[in-house]
């Protein structure tokens, strides 16, 4: 699974630098904006055996360039990447005691994207979609944690599973599939979007082998962002 995972991630990349040179087939365009983002996540880790939990909320900051290559038919066609930092983790639910317990982990995250708009290109409203790979680096992770946190609370815990307290991240590296649904506006100040996505992990946390606490350790993650850019190149019409 990681290995297949990861060869889909990688072959994701590979379509998307290749886009700007394979596909003018329609009206030629060589815009470059960038600019910043600002969102908000909300985070839970697929366990396997599974641990309950609540989503766990944060907020995100990144950089954003968008390159758009063509305008075919009514469809604005553009690659974008971003780098982010985002703080995900978990937050457990644990109905047992009255233990609570919330992990922090910290990322890097660089989102390949292809995106297609349909709308105003200059002044006015665009509706647009992306969708790409995603990579990532966990910088750091930390934990909060109340309660008795004895031997016979953990006892109680559902599947009798508790090691992951006391296990630090394993695999800094993160990478997985991301989507998203947006509106932009397009003014003479700049571009100004909205915007809703989803990422799924492909990989894990920790690792996934036999003699391993946990078969799946992945994130998934609902994001809401603000994004402003400003145009460097802009083609001439």
């Amino acid at each position: 699974m990681r290995k297949t995972g990861f060869g889909i991630v990688v072959g994701w990349v590979l379509l998307l630098f290749c886009l700007p040179t394979r596909a003018q087939v329609g009206e030629h365009r060589t815009d470059l904006a960038i600019g910043v983002n600002a969102g908000y996540t909300m985070n839970q880790v697929t366990f396997e055996p599974g641990i309950k939990q609540s989503w766990k909320g944060a907020p995100a900051l990144g950089f954003t360039v968008r390159y758009t290559c063509e305008k075919y038919f009514k469809s604005l066609c553009a690659v974008q990447m971003e780098v982010n930092y985002a703080n995900l983790g978990w937050k457990e639910v644990i109905e047992t005691s009255s233990d609570t317990y919330e992990r922090d982990v910290h990322y890097i995250q660089v989102p390949f994207l292809a995106r297609m708009g349909w709308g105003y290109e200059r002044k006015g409203a665009m509706f647009y979609c992306v969708a790409g790979p995603q990579l990532g680096f966990c910088i750091g992770d930390n934990d909060r944690r109340s309660g008795a946190f004895d031997e016979m609370t953990l006892s109680l815990r559902p599947n009798r599973v508790y090691q992951q307290y006391d296990m630090p991240v394993e695999n800094k590296f993160d990478y997985g599939i991301t989507a998203g649904l947006g509106v932009e506006l397009n003014s003479r100040i700049g571009h100004f979007m909205l915007e809703g996505r989803y990422y799924y992990a492909l990989g894990d946390m920790y690792g996934n082998g036999k003699k391993d606490v946990f078969g799946r350790s992945a994130n998934g993650t609902i994001v809401a962002k603000f994004t402003y850019l400003i145009d460097v190149v802009r083609t001439k019409k």
